[in-house]
Protein backbone atom coordinates (compact mmCIF):
# COMPACT_ATOMS: atom_id res chain seq x y z
CA UNK A 1 0.00 0.00 0.00
CA UNK A 2 1.21 3.50 -0.83
CA UNK A 3 0.28 5.28 2.41
CA UNK A 4 1.78 8.72 1.72
CA UNK A 5 3.22 10.65 -1.17
CA UNK A 6 5.49 13.60 -0.41
CA UNK A 7 7.44 15.81 -2.75
CA UNK A 8 7.21 18.84 -5.00
CA UNK A 9 3.94 19.89 -6.61
CA UNK A 10 4.47 19.89 -10.37
CA UNK A 11 0.96 20.70 -11.56
CA UNK A 12 -2.59 20.85 -10.27
CA UNK A 13 -6.11 20.62 -11.58
CA UNK A 14 -9.35 20.85 -9.64
CA UNK A 15 -9.44 17.08 -9.07
CA UNK A 16 -5.82 15.90 -9.31
CA UNK A 17 -2.20 16.83 -8.74
CA UNK A 18 1.15 15.63 -10.01
CA UNK A 19 3.84 15.25 -7.34
CA UNK A 20 7.54 14.64 -7.95
CA UNK A 21 9.07 12.66 -5.09
CA UNK A 22 12.64 12.91 -3.87
CA UNK A 23 13.33 9.56 -5.53
CA UNK A 24 12.57 11.01 -8.94
CA UNK A 25 9.19 9.32 -9.39
CA UNK A 26 6.18 11.50 -10.23
CA UNK A 27 2.72 10.43 -9.10
CA UNK A 28 -0.69 11.57 -10.29
CA UNK A 29 -2.97 11.75 -7.25
CA UNK A 30 -6.71 12.39 -7.37
CA UNK A 31 -7.88 14.81 -4.66
CA UNK A 32 -11.12 16.15 -3.14
CA UNK A 33 -11.99 19.83 -3.29
CA UNK A 34 -10.78 20.45 0.27
CA UNK A 35 -7.23 19.54 -0.81
CA UNK A 36 -7.44 21.50 -4.06
CA UNK A 37 -8.39 24.65 -2.15
CA UNK A 38 -5.31 24.44 0.08
CA UNK A 39 -2.61 23.53 -2.44
CA UNK A 40 0.69 25.41 -2.53
CA UNK A 41 1.91 26.99 -5.74
CA UNK A 42 3.65 24.69 -8.24
CA UNK A 43 7.16 24.07 -6.94
CA UNK A 44 5.96 24.01 -3.34
CA UNK A 45 6.18 21.05 -0.99
CA UNK A 46 3.17 18.78 -0.67
CA UNK A 47 2.46 15.66 1.36
CA UNK A 48 -0.75 13.65 1.06
CA UNK A 49 -2.16 10.61 2.84
CA UNK A 50 -3.01 8.26 0.01
CA UNK A 51 -5.22 5.28 -0.77
CA UNK A 52 -4.48 3.05 -3.75
CA UNK A 53 -7.53 1.66 -5.55
CA UNK A 54 -6.78 -1.28 -7.84
CA UNK A 55 -9.23 -2.13 -10.60
CA UNK A 56 -9.14 -4.10 -13.81
CA UNK A 57 -8.69 -0.91 -15.84
CA UNK A 58 -5.78 0.43 -13.77
CA UNK A 59 -4.41 1.60 -10.46
CA UNK A 60 -5.46 5.01 -9.10
CA UNK A 61 -4.07 6.97 -6.18
CA UNK A 62 -6.37 9.17 -4.10
CA UNK A 63 -4.87 11.76 -1.78
CA UNK A 64 -6.13 13.47 1.38
CA UNK A 65 -4.92 16.11 3.81
CA UNK A 66 -5.33 13.84 6.84
CA UNK A 67 -5.35 10.15 7.66
CA UNK A 68 -8.88 10.65 9.02
CA UNK A 69 -10.16 11.82 5.64
CA UNK A 70 -8.48 8.86 3.97
CA UNK A 71 -10.14 6.50 6.44
CA UNK A 72 -13.52 8.07 5.72
CA UNK A 73 -12.94 7.60 1.98
CA UNK A 74 -12.15 3.93 2.59
CA UNK A 75 -15.29 3.54 4.69
CA UNK A 76 -17.32 5.03 1.87
CA UNK A 77 -15.82 2.52 -0.57
CA UNK A 78 -17.10 -0.25 1.68
CA UNK A 79 -20.68 0.94 1.20
CA UNK A 80 -22.81 -0.87 -1.35
CA UNK A 81 -23.06 1.12 -4.57
CA UNK A 82 -20.27 3.61 -3.75
CA UNK A 83 -17.18 3.64 -5.96
CA UNK A 84 -14.14 5.93 -5.82
CA UNK A 85 -15.67 8.65 -8.00
CA UNK A 86 -18.81 8.92 -5.91
CA UNK A 87 -16.85 8.76 -2.65
CA UNK A 88 -14.71 11.69 -3.82
CA UNK A 89 -17.85 13.51 -4.92
CA UNK A 90 -19.34 13.13 -1.43
CA UNK A 91 -16.16 14.43 0.20
CA UNK A 92 -15.80 17.31 -2.25
CA UNK A 93 -19.43 18.42 -2.00
CA UNK A 94 -19.96 18.13 1.74
CA UNK A 95 -16.51 17.95 3.30
CA UNK A 96 -15.64 15.23 5.80
CA UNK A 97 -17.10 16.84 8.92
CA UNK A 98 -20.45 17.69 7.35
CA UNK A 99 -20.65 14.27 5.72
CA UNK A 100 -20.11 12.53 9.05
CA UNK A 101 -22.74 14.73 10.73
CA UNK A 102 -25.23 14.03 7.94
CA UNK A 103 -24.75 10.27 8.21
CA UNK A 104 -24.93 10.24 12.01
CA UNK A 105 -27.95 12.54 12.03
CA UNK A 106 -29.87 10.63 9.33
CA UNK A 107 -29.88 13.88 7.34
CA UNK A 108 -31.09 12.57 4.00
CA UNK A 109 -31.79 16.08 2.70
CA UNK A 110 -28.12 17.00 2.97
CA UNK A 111 -26.90 13.73 1.50
CA UNK A 112 -29.22 13.93 -1.50
CA UNK A 113 -27.85 17.36 -2.41
CA UNK A 114 -24.76 15.53 -3.65
CA UNK A 115 -24.95 14.79 -7.39
CA UNK A 116 -25.73 11.11 -8.12
CA UNK A 117 -26.96 10.49 -4.57
CA UNK A 118 -30.67 9.68 -4.50
CA UNK A 119 -32.84 8.89 -1.52
CA UNK A 120 -32.16 5.14 -1.64
CA UNK A 121 -28.41 5.59 -1.70
CA UNK A 122 -28.59 8.19 1.07
CA UNK A 123 -30.57 5.74 3.20
CA UNK A 124 -27.99 3.04 2.46
CA UNK A 125 -25.14 5.35 3.52
CA UNK A 126 -26.87 6.01 6.83
CA UNK A 127 -27.74 2.35 7.37
CA UNK A 128 -24.27 0.99 6.59
CA UNK A 129 -22.08 3.77 8.00
CA UNK A 130 -23.83 5.38 10.96
CA UNK A 131 -22.64 2.92 13.60
CA UNK A 132 -19.17 2.63 12.08
CA UNK A 133 -18.66 6.39 12.10
CA UNK A 134 -20.05 6.75 15.61
CA UNK A 135 -17.62 4.14 16.93
CA UNK A 136 -14.61 4.95 14.76
CA UNK A 137 -13.22 8.37 15.64
CA UNK A 138 -10.43 7.66 13.17
CA UNK A 139 -12.85 8.28 10.30
CA UNK A 140 -14.16 11.55 11.65
CA UNK A 141 -12.85 14.94 12.58
CA UNK A 142 -11.88 13.52 15.96
CA UNK A 143 -9.23 11.46 14.25
CA UNK A 144 -7.46 14.73 13.38
CA UNK A 145 -7.73 16.25 16.82
CA UNK A 146 -5.56 13.96 18.86
CA UNK A 147 -3.64 10.76 19.08
CA UNK A 148 -5.63 7.86 20.58
CA UNK A 149 -5.41 7.92 24.35
CA UNK A 150 -4.38 11.58 24.60
CA UNK A 151 -6.30 14.11 26.72
CA UNK A 152 -8.12 15.60 23.74
CA UNK A 153 -9.19 12.16 22.50
CA UNK A 154 -10.45 11.35 26.02
CA UNK A 155 -12.38 14.62 26.06
CA UNK A 156 -13.98 13.90 22.69
CA UNK A 157 -15.02 10.42 23.87
CA UNK A 158 -16.48 11.89 27.06
CA UNK A 159 -18.54 14.40 25.10
CA UNK A 160 -19.74 11.65 22.78
CA UNK A 161 -20.81 9.65 25.84
CA UNK A 162 -22.90 12.67 26.86
CA UNK A 163 -24.73 12.44 23.55
CA UNK A 164 -22.89 15.00 21.43
CA UNK A 165 -22.02 14.21 17.82
CA UNK A 166 -18.36 13.39 17.28
CA UNK A 167 -17.86 16.30 14.88
CA UNK A 168 -19.35 18.79 17.38
CA UNK A 169 -17.29 17.31 20.21
CA UNK A 170 -14.09 17.54 18.21
CA UNK A 171 -14.79 21.09 17.09
CA UNK A 172 -15.36 22.23 20.67
CA UNK A 173 -12.25 20.48 22.01
CA UNK A 174 -10.10 21.83 19.19
CA UNK A 175 -11.38 25.37 19.83
CA UNK A 176 -10.44 25.12 23.51
CA UNK A 177 -6.95 23.84 22.71
CA UNK A 178 -6.41 26.66 20.23
CA UNK A 179 -6.92 29.15 23.07
CA UNK A 180 -4.00 27.70 25.01
CA UNK A 181 -3.03 24.82 27.30
CA UNK A 182 -5.48 23.43 29.85
CA UNK A 183 -4.77 21.88 33.23
CA UNK A 184 -6.23 18.39 32.75
CA UNK A 185 -8.82 16.40 30.84
CA UNK A 186 -11.65 17.38 33.21
CA UNK A 187 -10.94 21.07 32.62
CA UNK A 188 -10.79 20.45 28.88
CA UNK A 189 -14.22 18.77 28.99
CA UNK A 190 -15.73 21.62 31.04
CA UNK A 191 -14.43 24.26 28.66
CA UNK A 192 -15.56 22.27 25.62
CA UNK A 193 -19.06 21.99 27.11
CA UNK A 194 -19.01 25.75 27.53
CA UNK A 195 -18.11 26.16 23.85
CA UNK A 196 -20.96 23.90 22.78
CA UNK A 197 -23.42 25.77 25.03
CA UNK A 198 -22.41 29.10 23.45
CA UNK A 199 -22.96 27.74 19.95
CA UNK A 200 -26.34 26.31 20.94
Amino acid sequence: MIARVAGTLLSAEIDRVEIMTAGGVAYTVHIPLSVAEALPRPGGALELHTALVVRDDGWTLYGFATAADRALFQRLLGTTGVGPALAMNLLSTLGSDRLVRAVQGNDLATLTRVPRVGKKLAERLVLELRDKLALGADVSAAGRAAAPGGPSADAVRALMALGYAVADADKAVSAVLEDGPVGDTAELIRKALGRIAKRG
